[in-house]
C-alpha cells in the first residue's frame, strides 16, 4: 500500500506535455498556468493574458477564459478588465494560515502513526523520499526537491489513516507547494536545512517520539517565514 502511496505522492504537478485525450482544453490551460504560478515561472505581480496562453498552448479563447476564471477563484490570478490578469502574491496572512494548519494536521498525523504502531512501512517510504531529496540537492533541481518534499509530508498524513486530514492536506497542497518554491528561490541554502529537518523527522517517527516530531516540525515550518 505504501508503494502505491509513494507513486501517487511523488508525482509532480501535471505537465501539459503529459496531457492525453481525456484532458479537456480548459483543463490543460488551467493545469499549465497553475503549474507556472506555483513553481514561480510566473512570479507574483506578473501580467499575463488569455491571448498569450492561447498562443503558447495552441488553444482557442473559450477554454482559456474558463481556466482563468478557475484560477481567479483559486486566488492565484486577479482578473483586470481590459488589462488581462495579474498573478496574485501570497499575503503574509495567507502564508501564516497555511503553515499553522499544516503544522497542526501533520503533528496530529505523526502522533497517530506512532500510537497505532504504523511506523515500519512508513519509515521505508520516507527513506526513499529522503534519497530522492538528496539526489535533487546534488543536481540543484528545485522542482524535484519540492515534489519530494511534498511527498514526504503527505505520506505521513496519509499513513495516519485520517481521511479528513488527508483531504485537508490535498486542499492545502497548491498553496504549500507555492510557498516551498518561494522559499527555495529566496533562500537556496534552505535546501540543505530542509533535508536535515526531514532526516530528523523520520528519525523521530522511527523512535516513536511524537513530541520530538512536533518540535522539529515547528522549526521546519518556521523556516518558511524567512521567505515572506
Amino acid at each position: 500500500m505504501q508503494d502505491d502511496i509513494l507513486v501517487t505522492m511523488i508525482a509532480p504537478l501535471r505537465s501539459p506535455d503529459a496531457a492525453d485525450g481525456s484532458q479537456s482544453a480548459a483543463e490543460r490551460a488551467y493545469e499549465s498556468t497553475k503549474r507556472a504560478i506555483i513553481r514561480g515561472e510566473l512570479e507574483a505581480g506578473t501580467m499575463t493574458s488569455e491571448l498569450l496562453v492561447c498562443q503558447q498552448l495552441g488553444l482557442s479563447r473559450t477554454p482559456v477564459h474558463d481556466a482563468f476564471l478557475r484560477l481567479a477563484a483559486d486566488g492565484l490570478l486577479s482578473l483586470e478588465s481590459r488589462k488581462g490578469a495579474v498573478v496574485r502574491p501570497i499575503s503574509p496572512n495567507e502564508a501564516r494560515d497555511v503553515l499553522e494548519m499544516r503544522e497542526a494536521v501533520e503533528g496530529m498525523a505523526a502522533a497517530r502513526v506512532i500510537t497505532d504502531g504504523a511506523t515500519d512501512e512508513l519509515t521505508a517510504t520516507l527513506g526513499t523520499l529522503l534519497a530522492a531529496q538528496e539526489q535533487a540537492l546534488a543536481n540543484h533541481d528545485t522542482d524535484a526537491f519540492a515534489d519530494a518534499d511534498d511527498a514526504f509530508h503527505t505520506a505521513i498524513v496519509t499513513a495516519s489513516g485520517n481521511a479528513i486530514a488527508a483531504h485537508f492536506t490535498r486542499f492545502l497542497r497548491d498553496r504549500q507547494q507555492r510557498l516551498r518554491h518561494q522559499l527555495i528561490r529566496a533562500n537556496p541554502e534552505q535546501y540543505g536545512d530542509a533535508l536535515e529537518h526531514h532526516t530528523q523527522l523520520a528519525a523521530a517517527l522511527t523512535a516513536g517520539d511524537a513530541e520530538r516530531y512536533r518540535m522539529v516540525l515547528a522549526a521546519h515550518v518556521a523556516a518558511y517565514g524567512v521567505a515572506s
